[in-house]
């Protein structure tokens, strides 16, 4: 038996832009298999993978905007990381690519443990380094 998919409308490419968009009315910073939440984040704080697949962004950050899509893409890098077993953490630590580093609360502040000094999130740990698009 045949499977037809009859006359519904496709996408047309024409010079490198898309003409119609197919449409599944979802949001659309949504990704299968991982939640997207957006909501209240710490000062500073744009998007964050979380080790259950969940991905949270700022609820400051405007809908279908272009800083929306990099921190989603950012954070997802995060995501699969962690599902491919070469990230994880817990409140103790951060684990990166087989090397453990210690993470505490310090006045206030997360601070983790990389080449012997205390440091702040940041650009500068070895799992920011690769996320970085």
């Amino acid at each position: 038996m045949a499977f037809k998919l009859g006359k519904a409308s496709q996408p047309v490419a024409r010079g490198g832009s898309i003409n119609k968009k197919l449409s599944f009315k979802t949001y659309d910073a949504s990704v299968p298999g991982n939640t997207v939440i957006r909501k209240k984040l710490d000062k500073g704080i744009l998007g964050e993978a979380n080790m259950d697949g969940s991905i949270f962004i700022s609820d400051e950050i405007p809908v279908n905007s272009p800083i929306e899509r990099q921190v989603l893409l950012h954070e997802m890098r995060h995501a699969t990381d962690m599902k491919l077993g070469k990230l994880a953490y817990n409140d103790d630590s951060v684990y990166y690519d087989g090397i453990t580093y210690p993470r505490e609360t310090r006045n206030g502040k997360d601070m983790i443990k990389v080449d012997g000094q205390w440091k702040e999130a940041g650009d500068d740990f070895p799992w920011e380094r690769t996320a970085n698009i």
